[in-house]
């Protein structure tokens, strides 16, 4: 039988732009059965996926030991072909028929274009997420059926990033209104639990009974299969706004000190915004600091999104 090793990033949205090459392997090599390497907080993602007979979560430890960790847990598989898209070492000392590292690369465009470079492809690979029976059943508990739904994800891995959440509570309520695109749509929000605090503002704005409030209620797969059953996603650049993109559901991103040149949502209904700066002229001024977890996507105004939101929409529907 042959053997692939598929090693892909720690970041949750790094990770789930891979699962296209990834798909793209299955499908050209029917006959192998996978390993996957990634971050932790990854893992669910590519556990329900046919061909992946086993993911190795990768905890990170000090002085590169989770390298040694994952250098003892296949160094004794024959593999016929290694994957590595962090540019390791590892690579190189795992016994295998072939073998591709992604290298680094500064060149402008988008990330799923850098990654299929690791095969000799000049496309991007779409990203592909999978689901069981059973995350299909609990998506349906947490999202019965019963009208449109407005699927929210308004948090960010870093606080520059993060548009208010009072921002998208006024753009969920437009969108949600009588002369909306979505008039009376259940609003389902997305996060960790311990960003729900962050996100109070829009939480309670709300009324609550459209709200479906998923803050820290189930896992990244079953996330995904919510987010299908949704008819607008709306939200930061995030990994849930790649998971959003590989679900199908129309996805708008937002964007500030982030360039949706690189991380933009792809699929087949996506689309970007941002205020009245680009991504050079935010993080190439004087006063930025990239430390700082202040919001700097503050001119992007609610009214701007709401406008690229209906565009999305109505493309996604014509």
């Amino acid at each position: 039988m042959s053997r692939i090793l598929f090693i892909t990033a720690s970041r949750i949205g790094d990770a789930v732009l891979s699962t296209g090459l990834l798909a793209h392997l299955a499908a050209t090599r029917p006959w192998a059965r996978f390993t996957v390497a990634c971050g932790a907080s990854a893992a669910d993602l590519f556990r329900p996926a046919p061909f992946v007979e086993r993911v190795i979560p990768m905890v990170k430890r000090k002085r590169s030991g989770h390298w040694l960790d994952l250098w003892r847990a296949t160094v004794t598989t024959p593999w016929s072909l290694v994957v590595d898209l962090r540019g390791s070492g590892i690579g190189y000392v795992l016994p295998t028929l072939e073998r591709r590292v992604l290298r680094s690369s500064w060149e402008p465009k988008h990330r799923l274009l850098h990654l299929a470079s690791v095969l000799g492809i000049e496309r991007p690979l779409a990203p592909v997420l999978w689901n069981n029976p059973a995350q299909e059943a609990e998506a349906a508990r947490l999202i019965p059926a019963g009208g449109p739904v407005l699927a929210v994800g308004p948090t960010a891995n870093w606080g520059a990033k993060q548009w208010p959440a009072e921002r998208f509570a006024r753009v969920a309520e437009a969108v949600t209104a009588a002369s909306g695109i979505l008039p009376g749509a259940r609003v389902a929000v997305f996060g960790a639990e311990a960003e729900r605090e962050s996100v109070r503002p829009l939480l309670d704005t709300l009324p609550a009974e459209r709200v479906i409030d998923l803050i820290g209620k189930t896992d990244l797969a079953t996330i995904h299969a919510c987010i299908r059953r949704a008819d607008l996603y709306v939200g930061n650049d995030s990994g849930l706004m790649h998971i959003a993109a590989a679900s199908g559901t129309p996805t708008l991103g937002l964007f500030g000190p982030s360039s949706e040149l690189f991380y933009g949502p792809t699929g087949r209904h996506c689309a970007a915004v941002r205020g009245p700066r680009s991504f050079e002229d935010i993080c190439h001024a004087p006063d930025f600091d990239h430390r700082s977890g202040d919001c700097m996507m503050l001119d992007l105004e609610v009214e701007r999104v709401v406008a690229a939101a209906e565009d999305l929409w109505r493309s996604a529907h014509a």
